[in-house]
């Protein structure tokens, strides 16, 4: 089986040609999106981590 390196870089150039892409807006939208997302999930996990700490400091009897 022949390689055509040529012929590899053609295809790749028609198939990105084929690629809708995200306008500025888009993208910078989505990245606000992102971290919003990651503070919501920050914020849920470190209150979960608290009260399964309390939770199991009562259960224990730990003072």
């Amino acid at each position: 089986m022949a390689f055509s390196p040529f012929k590899f870089l053609q295809e790749v150039r028609s198939e990105t040609a084929k690629v809708t892409w995200p306008t500025r807006r888009e993208t910078t939208i989505t990245t606000i999106m992102v971290f919003v997302m990651v503070a919501l999930a920050s914020i849920f996990f470190f209150l979960s981590d608290q009260v399964i700490r309390v939770f199991v400091t009562f259960l224990l009897g730990i003072h």
